[in-house]
């Protein structure tokens, strides 16, 4: 994702599903109720438990892959073969394949279908954003052939940002098919597009690869993604994933081997997907001997050192080009870099099943203070913690490439992360970058090994990412302050006005702040999952059998809630409602409390009560009538053994018709030393909740005695089964009471503090004041401590 712009409006394609109250008019039965078809029913693909079914299948897409850089014209030239192995019980007449890179041309309608106005004072970009379209005529795919094995054309239909291949004969299944495309477009200025995202949030703009051009140095670097002609997915429960590219949802993919010849100039620096099989012929004697020494190194080791890439990028520009070749096996996308101001540098990480991954970074001088200290660190920590939250990390490399942006793709990923131009930078520098890398390598597991369909469901991979990008960072720093998962950073959002929102199974062109909504609610949630409902050791193996059922596969959010529910033993129906397909929040209110004591002097006063009881006639049913016309004889009167005196007592007709009942209230009263003895020192608290916000949650009690010592009750969400709106409780404590705080730990996302307490703790409304504003800015802290700050 392009999680550096996050602050940006952008949505990804995900299945809206309204949520409907099974029994509207009721205080009780809706927010319990099992999800029923609120999502997809099971079936043989995808199993009652949340496991792949025993009919489950796939496709298949293999790539071998000749592209051309043209560094001077900004064009890239390539010929692709495709292998398709058609899996299914399907017969296929089609193929559907994406062009995303023609979300910048003209022709496609994400130029035109965001609404603009104009503001009283406007900026350049913003002005610009106005016609995203204009000076575009030459961006997009153009498709130059496509053809067999045999060389036979193929008949093909662009539609915008999908291709759809005519097959000379229906494809059954069991079958592949091979066949060619030739293609160029020419690339786009990465960084142009992101001020005119940055402007007006449209995203038409986004651009997810392009080019950097440094004029200062007049060097170019290039993140090259989503850039050749590839399969959309086909599944059984979608059938084609062929929905436009606009900029926002990003893929869904088909596995598959790849081979790729990458030519360009010789003295720009390619870092890919997948392993390189020549750097013998690509790498100077000098670059190889330091490749070779960082395979069993202990820290990262540069291969293209600050000097050389310095010198590199103030060299005359190369003339000759080399081709560099990669090969990578079982993924469902590639990309590459390159550039001649690369800094390389390398080291070894061990999974638990002892699999060396080599963990690399690639970024310029301007980004060298904060990468050569914590990026390739970072990776090869990700892959540590997401490992152990799921399965071994199974590729042979994993890559952070400095582009001042942020975006992911097998094995490799773009992060931000440059200093100043002494050399210092700030915190929020550095934890951009950290937090950035350890999101983007993240990816590599949600959704690029366990492959969800971002298009249709945002939060699938966004928010399971960021979830455990939560759980990596506080193991990266104790003391690290993300930006989603702690509980009480997402009230702000769950409680803006209804028609700001969404549910987060909404699909995400229609959400309106998307990195709210895909990524810190959902992560937030999960989060709430491990520490309060669930407890961390039975969602840890739930969530870690999620990972080991769906890796290589591809999964839809109905499994994801079953095997967390089937894997753990626990009912979560009633979460997966309020948190993901309603906009409830959480507001637990404590409206009063009452304190009672035993009264060890008087019992209620001894009382009887007489009370007539009437006997009445039985209706006579319909099914007695109708017995009874159908000649049915009961089995009492076949066998006079089985009658009785009241067989035929008939109370109603007789003087037994009324009977006069005696009941004594407080009849048996404890004595004074057996009250004394089991209630005598007991303080009774009556607690009044009610539920202002709608979502029904855990209630987290914090009790203060008298004497300073603390307890924590937790009463489970089921407390709010039978009324939920509100409900009563009563707590026995052996001390008095002095203070009593709801969700004193913040874990439950509680938006109303101001009712938490009691007594009553008053929250104030702040306002703002200021005499007159001033600009200054000044240096940053470690310019202050060190003066000028150099890694040189």
């Amino acid at each position: 994702m392009q999680l550096f712009r996050f602050l940006l409006p952008m949505a990804l394609m995900g299945l809206f599903t309204s949520l409907h109250a099974q029994n509207p008019s009721a205080d009780h039965g809706n927010k319990f109720e099992q999800l029923g078809t609120l999502i997809t029913p099971p079936n043989s693909y995808h199993a009652w438990d949340g496991a792949p079914g025993p009919d489950y299948w796939q496709q298949r897409a293999d790539y071998e892959i000749d592209c051309t850089l043209n560094t001077e014209e900004q064009r890239l030239d390539g010929s692709e073969w495709i292998t398709y192995y058609n899996h299914s019980p399907q017969p296929l007449r089609y193929l559907w394949l994406q062009l995303d890179e023609n979300q910048h041309s003209p022709k496609n309608d994400n130029q035109y279908f965001d609404p603009s106005s104009i503001k009283p004072v406007m900026s350049e970009y913003e002005l610009k954003a106005l016609e995203t379209w204009r000076g575009r005529d030459k961006y997009g795919v153009n498709i130059e052939a496509v053809a067999d094995e045999n060389g036979q054309a193929l008949e093909y239909t662009i539609n915008q940002t999908m291709m759809r291949v005519e097959l000379p004969e229906t494809l059954g299944p069991g079958e592949h098919f091979r066949f060619r495309v030739d293609w160029h477009y020419y690339i786009v200025d990465r960084v142009y597009l992101n001020h005119l995202l940055e402007a007006t949030g449209n995203a038409a703009t986004l651009p997810r690869g392009g080019y950097e051009y440094f004029p200062e140095d007049d060097n170019y670097l290039y993140t090259i993604t989503q850039w050749y002609p590839r399969l959309c997915a086909y599944t059984d429960f979608e059938g084609w994933q062929n929905n436009q590219f606009t900029g926002r949802g990003e893929f869904a993919l088909t596995f598959g081997d790849y081979t790729v010849r990458i030519t360009l100039p010789e003295d720009h620096m390619v870092g890919s997907t997948g392993e390189c099989l020549n750097y013998a012929d690509v790498l100077t004697p000098k670059q190889l001997e330091r490749w070779e020494a960082a395979q069993t190194a202990d820290a990262p080791v540069e291969i293209v050192t600050l000097k050389e890439a310095k010198a590199q990028e103030k060299a005359k520009p190369a003339k000759k080009t080399q081709t560099w070749i990669y090969h990578a096996n079982q993924v469902r996308d590639f990309a590459w870099t390159a550039s001649r101001k690369f800094v390389w540098d390398a080291m070894p990480h061990y999974n638990s099943d002892g699999k060396r991954v080599m963990c690399m970074s690639y970024y310029p001088k301007e980004a060298y203070p904060i990468y050569s200290r914590y990026s390739t660190k970072a990776v090869a920590h990700t892959l540590k913690t997401y490992s152990k939250y799921s399965i071994p990390y199974p590729y042979p490399t994993a890559i952070s490439v400095e582009a001042s942006n942020g975006m992911e793709y097998p094995m490799i990923c773009f992060n931000p992360g440059r200093a100043e131009p002494d050399g210092t930078y700030t915190e929020i520098a550095k934890k951009s970058a950290i937090s950035v890398i350890i999101h983007e390598v993240g990816h590599n597991y949600y959704p690029m090994i366990i492959n969800s369909d971002e298009r249709q469901w945002a939060w699938f991979d966004e928010g399971l990412n960021t979830f455990v990008q939560f759980l990596a960072e506080r193991e990266f720093d104790a003391d690290y302050q993300s930006w989603a998962g702690p509980p009480h950073q997402i009230t702000a959002y769950m409680t803006m006005p209804k028609g700001q929102l969404e549910p987060i199974m909404t699909n995400s062109e229609n959400i309106k702040d998307y990195f709210s909504n895909a990524y810190l609610k959902p992560a937030t949630a999960l989060n709430i999952l491990r520490e309060t409902i669930m407890g961390r050791e039975l969602f840890d193996y739930a969530f870690r059998e999620y990972g080991r059922r769906w890796a290589f596969k591809h999964p839809t959010p109905a499994d994801f809630f079953r095997t967390m529910e089937d894997a753990s033993g626990v009912d979560l129906d009633w979460f997966w409602r309020g948190w993901f397909y309603s906009t409830d929040y959480v507001d637990i209110a404590l409206d009063s409390v009452k304190w009672y004591k035993v009264d060890l002097d008087n019992d209620p006063e001894r009382r009887e009560i007489t009370q007539p009881v009437r006997a009445s006639k039985p209706f006579r049913d319909l099914s007695q009538i109708r017995n009874e016309e159908a000649g049915i004889v009961p089995a009492d009167e076949e066998d006079p053994e089985l009658q009785d005196f009241y067989s035929n007592y008939k109370p109603w007709e007789t003087a037994d018709s009324v009977t006069q009942q005696k009941i004594v209230i407080y009849d048996e009263p404890f004595s004074k030393k057996e009250k004394q003895q089991q209630f005598g020192d007991k303080n009774y608290y009556e607690l009044y909740f009610s539920n202002k916000g709608g979502l029904v949650m855990p209630v987290i009690i914090q009790w203060t005695y008298e004497d300073g010592s603390t307890e924590i009750d937790r009463i489970p969400a089921q407390i709010w089964r039978k009324n939920e709106s509100a409900f009563t409780k009563v707590f026995v404590k052996e001390k008095q009471v002095k203070a009593i705080e709801i969700d004193p730990f913040r874990e439950t996302a509680d938006a109303g503090l101001g009712n938490n307490s009691w007594p009553l703790r008053q929250v104030p409304s702040r306002f703002q004041v200021f005499k007159k504003h001033k600009i200054e800015s000044g240096k940053n802290p470690m310019q202050r401590a060190n003066g000028k700050y150099t890694d040189d």
